[in-house]
């Protein structure tokens, strides 16, 4: 006789089928982007009160979410939302859908969620008005609490932390055309869908449809909290007119001044910034690290990075002296990571810096655009995957640049220091620690464009159990000059590569 066991298991996953069909995901939101994509476009008119949006930022935060009506709150469960009013610079604002057993249902506003502090809005606010944003809340840092996580607020801008960490650099879903003379698009998520998780549950879903002039976008963000935070994204994109400069998981920060600039804008902080390099990850295996620096005009790098392994902004200096500040802990900014999840063919990581002198801006950008432009009527299916972390010493495979300092005075009346410029590069870590005899550790240093290097002096510091470069640099009395540096030993590469450029 037969066992029935195989015809029994037959008749589930036919009974499954229909279920599964009907499971509300990324399929759905692509095809909503992909319809939108052969409209045209429509503008959004904002219903915001002016009431609402003419509030300053001291005012706005008097609108607080009532933290017992958090979403998931009774149920136990291991994530809770909380959601943002509309208002100041949030007037468009987004739709939110829950995704409950599969099915998706909008969630709808509620002005009574809200406690709006000393403003007189009580009973004025339209019950039809929309969330501006929401903000996830999980036992990050200790059980049974439940910290903030991350923050989906504004245009396509997100961030989020892993343990121990305080707000600092933002990623968003696209850039389009970032510094370019006709002006950045700034395309906006419209609509989110929030999967419901089970109990236990590490990770959450979260759905986006984006809307913009010359795009369109389905996306899934795959969160997992943890020491570091790690996201998932998976994101479709749909052109409606061609676009010149497509920017993909684009990081933005700020950088007002830190060990290489001397300006402290008459601050009390001896730095102040949220990142304090750009890191790349070549397919040739090179790792490439550019300090930053808050530029005296626009500036803008493109580093070739054909089949890129990795990007991001980091926040290596985790010194407190540095920053002396208790109130805005600089030290425990997150750095964000970015690694392409199949091959993102040619290409290149393009950095971006504009000048500042308000550490409440972010200044610095940086995405890697591909190199064949986004064309009207195409479409784009990529991946990635996004580390908020607070140590990226397992990154690189070697030792890391921990201090880049730049003098352009000759204080000691030295000789061989008249007429030049010296750049003063700390590298630590890897293999440097027990390699201190002199002649062990070889330095490579390159220039190009205008300028010449003079000379250069590579010696141990005991202080950082690494090596100090120093490089004599000719400055160029017009153009730039672009300097590498890294260090070997015999035909082995010890460090990642240090990149400038002088004037910074």
């Amino acid at each position: 006789m037969r066992r029935p066991f195989p015809t029994l298991l037959a008749l589930g996953l036919l009974l499954c089928a229909p279920l599964a069909a009907l499971a509300f995901g990324l399929d759905d939101v692509a095809r909503q982007a992909e319809q939108l994509a052969k409209k045209p476009y429509v503008a959004p008119v904002s219903q915001v009160p002016e009431y609402l949006t003419s509030l300053d930022y001291a005012h706005y935060r008097e609108i607080r979410f009532r933290p017992e009506q958090a979403l998931w709150r009774k149920e136990g469960l291991p994530f809770q939302l909380q959601f943002f009013h509309p208002g100041h610079h949030y007037t468009r604002p987004v739709r939110i859908h829950l995704i409950e057993q599969g099915r998706a249902r909008p969630l709808p506003f509620r002005p009574e969620d809200f406690d709006y502090g000393s403003l007189p809005f009580e009973g004025r606010v339209p019950k039809d008005l929309g969330w501006a944003g929401f903000r996830i809340h999980t036992p990050l840092n200790a059980p049974g609490s439940m910290d903030e996580m991350a923050v989906f607020l504004g245009g396509t801008y997100f961030r989020a932390l892993g343990q121990n960490m305080h707000y600092g650099l933002s990623a968003r879903g696209v850039a389009i055309d970032t510094a370019e003379a006709k002006g950045e698009e700034f395309p906006a998520f419209t609509d989110f869908w929030i999967e419901q998780p089970a109990t236990g549950s590490k990770k959450l879903t979260v759905l986006a449809l984006m809307d913009s002039a010359s795009l369109t976008g389905a996306y899934r963000f795959i969160i997992e909290p943890g020491p570091e935070t790690v996201m998932q994204v998976e994101a479709r994109l749909y052109a409606r007119t061609g676009i010149r400069k497509l920017g993909l998981a684009p990081l933005t920060s700020m950088f007002l001044h830190g060990e290489a600039t001397g300006n402290t804008f008459g601050d009390f902080r001896p730095e102040e910034h949220d990142s304090d390099g750009l890191l790349i990850h070549a397919a040739s295996g090179e790792w490439l690290w550019r300090p930053l620096e808050n530029a005296p005009q626009l500036r803008i790098n493109r580093f070739t990075a054909d089949h890129v392994r990795g990007f991001g902004l980091m926040q290596r200096d985790r010194n407190f002296d540095h920053y002396q500040d208790l109130a805005w802990r600089y030290e425990d900014r997150p750095s964000l990571w970015i690694e392409p999840m199949g091959d993102w063919d040619a290409g290149g990581v393009e950095l971006v810096r504009l000048p500042s002198d308000n550490s409440t801006l972010d200044n610095v950008v940086a995405y890697f655009v591909p190199a064949q432009p986004l064309q009207a009527g195409q479409s784009l299916r990529l991946a990635w995957r996004m580390r908020w972390l607070k140590d990226d010493a397992g990154l690189p495979g070697g030792a890391r640049v921990i201090a880049t300092r730049l003098s352009t005075s000759n204080t000691e009346r030295l000789p061989e220091n008249q007429g030049v410029v010296r750049y003063v590069i700390d590298f630590a870590g890897g293999d440097l620690a027990r390699l201190r005899a002199p002649g062990e550790v070889e330095a490579v240093s390159s220039l190009q464009g205008a300028g010449r290097i003079r000379s250069q002096r590579l010696e141990p510091n005991p202080h950082t159990q690494g090596w100090r470069l120093t490089l004599f640099v000719e400055p160029p009395s017009e153009g730039t000059a672009e300097l590498r540096a890294f260090l070997k030993r015999g035909e082995a590469v010890l460090s990642e590569t240090w990149s400038a450029a002088y004037p910074p």
